[in-house]
């Protein structure tokens, strides 16, 4: 196993609101770059890339304001640029001046270590991009800037001429780089291919350069889906300075996701590469970002998907309920995750008892009960309920059969919907029910955008003067899938609702022949919840 290594010795450098910031359809207001580098600091993460000030004005805003308005107290920021152009001094470089001028306390400089892109990109020779490089190192260290080096292609320009690629790195640790990153910018290797060329770098640059000197990086693109393994690769072999992006943002399929990166080096290699208690953050801060990023949480993330530590085959849960730790690869409180059972047509008794379980309801000692519900649910899953996607509903379906059914706001006589479209092209809903609403019979009306709109107004008018709760609650999200019918013509509707109070929220089901009922099911199962939570 590596050896352990102190905060402070191992960098965790993010680059989310640089090249993560590359992903298609992702874009940050300088507003939004502020929130999330305040979030990635309480992370204790020890860097974070703020942008390329002088080359993107919003970039150059980020870190004006930065310097008046955050406060970090684990990170440092980092301005990311190039080192200076062909046939000036980086004194002189309008770029790189910016670079000074964001007051940034850390550079990152993206430097050619593939001879072909020296020649072929920057039109110049291999002796001046080893002189960019020196001054570059040399002038940022000079103004008192931590400086690395991103070595560009390094992965592919090393597999093409290893002494070249080699002699770019060994240029910069002597300038006195404080870390040379190691690059896979396209993406395109594989661990086997990162473990065998950090090896022989650094037994190359050992010939030349002290132990301590040899201060290497790894950025891993995961064209192949393999960044973080990549990563991993790169610090078994020696790295002591990784860069990643919050949940894998990036160009392409992304980067490597920095709390994979940082959950695999905690928990697996045994580094300690976060200040004390930060790591239980984890799921918090990869959630809250995505949520900035106007992305939807990715459910099944490993340890900060709300699926990382979720079961759902009876054989599982029958492990569990005698140890947790024997379906789960780390107790999921350690990342600030929590562990969750899946009630579905695979669930067996043990499923169910510890669902129920996690509802408050205890049927350890109730065995019929514990039968009834388990056939229950898996006749309704195998007529297209999701109980898994819908807990809401599963608690209903439990307390009803143990505590004999949890009080109904009311009792539906009937409904009906009508649906006008005028010659105009304008769209009218109107739904009217009749309910029984302890003892007395209601009937209200009401319009709506749509058939489900409608009905759910004429549900809360009808209920509203005895249940005036039902104000705050609003529906949040609407699901619609059509499931198959046995004839292969014939289909079934179901209709997930997520309703909430302020405080928490919840999803109910509906399913029947058509949308129009699933979603009544669903609605009223979702009211119903929602008042008895009270």
């Amino acid at each position: 196993m590596t050896q352990p290594h102190t905060v402070g010795q191992f960098h965790v450098f993010d680059t989310t609101l640089r090249d993560g910031a590359q992903m298609e359809g992702l874009r940050y207001s300088v507003a939004d770059k502020l929130t999330v580098a305040g979030l990635l600091d309480q992370l204790g993460v020890d860097y974070i890339e703020g942008g390329w000030p002088g080359a993107l004005p919003s970039d150059t805003e980020f870190f004006a304001r930065a310097a008046e308005e955050l406060t970090l107290k684990h990170a440092k920021l980092v301005a990311f640029g190039m080192t200076r152009r062909a046939g000036t001094r980086a004194e002189d470089d309008p770029g790189f001046r910016a670079l000074l001028d964001s007051r940034a306390p850390a550079l990152c400089l993206v430097a050619k270590s593939d001879v072909r892109h020296v020649r072929q990109a920057l039109r110049t020779s291999p002796e001046e991009n080893l002189a960019m490089i020196t001054d570059s190192v040399r002038s940022g260290r000079e103004h008192g800037r931590e400086t690395f080096i991103d070595c560009e292609h390094f992965f592919d320009g090393f597999r093409h001429d290893p002494e070249y690629a080699t002699l770019v790195v060994r240029t910069a640790l002597e300038a006195g780089a404080d870390a040379v990153v190691l690059c896979d910018t396209n993406g395109g290797s594989i661990p086997s291919d990162v473990t065998g060329a950090v090896t022989d770098l650094r037994d190359r640059l050992a010939a030349d350069l002290p132990p301590e000197r040899i201060r290497l990086g790894m950025h891993a693109q995961n064209d192949t889906g393999c960044a973080v393994a990549n990563t991993l690769a790169a610090v078994e072999a020696g790295v002591m300075h990784v860069q990643g992006t919050a949940n894998g943002y990036g160009e392409r399929p992304g980067n490597a996701n920095l709390f994979s990166v940082i959950g695999n080096l905690e928990t697996k290699l045994g580094l300690k590469v976060l200040p004390d208690g930060c790591l239980e953050k984890l799921t918090h801060i990869s959630h809250a970002v995505a949520e900035i990023a106007n992305m939807a949480p990715d459910e099944h993330a490993p340890y900060t998907g709300h699926a990382a530590f979720a079961h759902k085959a009876g054989i599982h849960a029958s492990a569990i309920k005698a140890d947790p730790a024997l379906y789960n690869h780390i107790e999921p409180e350690v990342v600030g995750n929590d562990m969750r059972i899946l009630v579905t047509e695979m669930a067996g008794r043990a499923s169910v008892e510890l669902k129920s379980r996690e509802i408050g309801v205890d049927l350890s000692g109730d065995q019929a009960a514990l039968e009834r519900i388990t056939k229950r649910v898996k006749e309704l899953e195998a007529k297209g309920w999701s109980f898994e996607a819908a807990d809401a509903s599963f608690e209903l379906l439990v307390r009803d059969e143990v505590e004999g059914g949890l009080p109904r706001p009311f009792t539906l006589d009937t409904y009906r919907v009508i649906v006008d479209h005028d010659p105009d092209g304008a769209t009218v809903a109107e739904a009217t029910v009749r309910l029984d609403v302890e003892g007395e019979r209601v009937i209200s009306t009401a319009e709506g955008n749509g058939p489900v709109n409608a009905l759910d107004a004429a549900l809360r008018k009808a209920l509203a003067e005895r249940h005036p709760r039902l104000a705050q609650l609003d529906l949040s999200d609407f699901k619609v899938r059509i499931l198959a019918g046995s004839s292969g013509t014939d289909a079934v509707t179901r209709v997930l609702v997520t309703m909430g109070d302020g405080e928490t929220d919840w999803t109910t089901v509906g399913v029947a022949p058509n949308l129009i009922e699933a979603s009544w099911n669903a609605l009223t199962e979702g009211m119903a919840y929602g008042l008895n939570r009270q």
